[in-house]
């Protein structure tokens, strides 16, 4: 289960630390979860890391300000959106309503400071870039005297998350959804998006929610290239098993929400939903990624001749026609 790394007036910020989940440094991955309280601020930042936010609860306004854009793009994101926050992209948020926000960010930390781990730089509060400067530098940089760069630099307190007051007005977003940074996932049983077509620098993550009803099966499925799959379970419980090279079972385990797992490249996976049925949200760390699948119409016993199926597994041809039918 993810850590408390911040707890403020406005809310908490959560880790999954590389130093106990090893595999997300090992694969260059990176989780966090972020609880704003009703009038929650997050301060405008940005980080070393591209990630995809899900909204597991509430709703929030979102603003962001892409390194070639002169202006900022304001959204109104609500439970079941997903929002793409890439490397370098300033963004702040804001629960204006009166139940709290939840998000998880999951992304890929290969161009970090530190593998596994999402590094963030605030623009300002008590851990914000203003601060590690000199009054001298701040006051001749914006033209402003010593006196007032201190106030400037030591007036906000909080380090993340701030709670502003009633009178306080931000910007109301121009648009409900936007595809250069935004989609709603929550629309079917088994929905994906990417982001790299939207945007004019690439965006190597996609992401998918996947619904399943009690005792439903999803896999067995696998990445056909290179890229590895977080799974963050939303709601729900179930049981994962995932296998590696040589048949091998690399994890069997219980699945709870607010619990992650990681997929490794090429590594077969399947869930199965317990009773009261299961919802995930996962990112791949791709933008276009290639499944293959073990089931279905599409899977390579689908696929595959009835002669071949029965020679690989030796079985009888009749076990083979069930498998294909079933399947």
């Amino acid at each position: 289960m993810a850590q408390v790394f911040m707890k403020e007036e406005g809310g908490e910020y959560y880790t999954w630390p590389s130093s106990e989940f090893s595999v997300l440094s090992e694969a260059k991955l990176g989780a966090g979860k972020l609880v704003l309280r009703p009038r929650g601020f997050g301060q405008p930042h940005y980080a070393d890391s591209s990630k995809i936010g899900y909204v597991v609860q509430g709703s929030c306004t979102v603003g962001l300000i892409s390194g070639n854009d002169s202006e900022e793009t304001v959204l109104k994101i609500n439970e079941g959106d997903a929002i793409a926050v890439p490397l370098g992209v300033i963004s702040w948020l804001f629960n204006g309503g009166d139940s709290d926000l939840i998000m998880v960010f999951l992304g890929e930390t290969s161009q970090a400071y530190t593998p596994g781990i999402f590094s963030y730089f605030f623009l300002t509060g008590a851990m914000g870039v203003l601060t590690g400067f000199s009054p001298e530098f701040v006051s001749k940089v914006y033209g402003i005297t010593e006196k007032e760069s201190k106030t400037l630099q030591i007036s906000q307190t909080a380090k993340l998350i701030s709670k502003l007051d009633d009178g306080i007005k931000l910007p109301e977003p121009s648009i409900r959804i936007s595809q250069k940074f935004a989609f709603n996932l929550d629309h079917n049983d088994c929905s994906s998006f990417n982001f790299n077509a939207a945007e004019n620098s690439p965006f190597e993550l996609s992401a998918n929610l996947v619904k399943l009803d009690a005792g439903s099966v999803f896999g067995p499925v696998f990445t056909k290239d290179s890229s590895f799959q977080m799974i963050y379970v939303i709601r729900g419980s179930g049981r994962i098993q995932i296998v590696g090279g040589n048949g091998k079972l690399a994890l069997d385990s219980e699945m709870e929400a607010g619990q992650l797992f990681v997929v490794p490249k090429f590594f077969v996976a399947v869930q199965i939903a317990d009773g009261q049925g299961m919802e995930c949200f996962s990112v791949v760390t791709s933008s276009k990624p290639r499944f293959g699948r073990l089931t279905g119409n599409a899977s390579a016993w689908e696929t595959l001749p009835s002669s071949l199926v029965q020679a690989s597994l030796n079985v009888t041809p009749q076990l083979v026609k069930l498998l294909k039918s079933e399947n």
